[in-house]
């Protein structure tokens, strides 16, 4: 495999160039869990560290695992934690035309092409880091019939990394380990790595605070910022909690929904999870107290070359 790793020398605070901004975009498929509380916590203390801002952006752009009730929970649980966020509240859905415009963008440039693949088709793809690689069967037809098709990027050869303060130096070879990716799938919705790529640029965002289990996405989207001429912003990823079977905490996982009852222990849990060593009476203070002392004492180079880590019991 051409992807490698290498520890950076220095930790860092987000860019100093321009006031620091950052985003917590959870996909409202059901409320949230310890694993995601690791994100948001990880980004709100990057954020108000950095003396910036931090906003909500609900990702609800897949109709078919979205559920208006998570996405009217997950507000209420990151107030009742006191992660409380700046401006209104942002949802994908609402930025859809500007994704498919994109899309089609591509698509009449030749950046990007048809594809009406099936996913038994691509079941006997070369298997990749991040599942399997396109085989390039779509790629040199002028169109892909009268089939439902997807949109793919055509991916061309060449490194695209990134530094980042927890996980070090990444970078791969996007052609040869993952291959050309969909953009828009043969259902009709853009697919998540382009609205992800698009939205955290034009709402401005400096730095992405997002789970090691999306490393790869983030090549993928800085690839896409490259095509499109766009400027990425930082990343930092966190360590992905598992379960007992080192199984990353999700709704199909079972995880279970934080108890907005008990914030005290649950932030300081993840603050432990986050190796901010908080002291133990900690649990016993309000969540504004909490998150006061944990903005002082934030260190994620504690962090550095951890990509996976046990959950918490709360």
């Amino acid at each position: 495999m051409s992807s490698y790793h290498s520890p950076l020398t220095t930790d860092r605070l987000p860019p100093a160039a321009g006031p620091y901004s950052g985003r917590f975009a959870p996909s409202p498929t059901g409320p949230l869990h310890f694993g995601s509380l690791v994100t948001a916590l990880g980004g709100f203390l990057q954020a108000r560290r950095a003396g910036g801002t931090w906003s909500l952006r609900i990702d609800d752009i897949d109709p078919a695992r979205d559920s208006k009730a998570a996405a009217d929970i997950i507000p209420r649980q990151l107030e009742a934690l006191g992660l409380g966020w700046d401006g209104p509240i942002v949802y994908q859905s609402a930025r859809t035309a500007r994704h498919r415009e994109v899309a089609e963008q591509l698509l009449a440039q030749g950046l990007a092409f048809r594809c009406a693949c099936t996913r038994r088709q691509l079941s006997a793809a070369p298997a990749g880091a991040d599942g399997p690689i396109y085989p390039g069967t779509c790629r040199r037809r002028a169109r892909a019939g009268k089939t439902r098709h997807a949109i793919r990027v055509r991916v061309e050869p060449g490194v695209v990394g990134i530094g980042d303060p927890v996980q070090g130096e990444i970078a791969c070879d996007v052609a040869a380990v993952l291959g050309d990716f969909v953009i828009r799938r043969a259902d009709g919705p853009v697919a998540y790595q382009l609205a992800a790529a698009l939205d955290d640029v034009d709402e401005g965002y400096t730095e992405v605070v997002r789970g090691a289990d999306l490393l790869y996405s983030t090549l993928r989207q800085v690839y896409l910022h490259r095509l499109l001429g766009l400027i990425s912003p930082a990343y930092l990823h966190l360590p992905i909690a598992v379960n007992a079977k080192g199984e990353k905490l999700s709704k199909q996982t079972h995880a279970p929904p934080l108890d907005s009852a008990r914030p005290g222990p649950q932030l300081v849990a993840a603050l432990d999870f986050l190796a901010q060593q908080p002291p133990a009476e900690l649990g016993t203070y309000a969540p504004a107290d909490i998150l006061a002392w944990a903005v002082v004492h934030w260190q994620p180079g504690r962090l550095r070359g951890i990509s996976r880590r046990p959950a918490a019991a709360v």
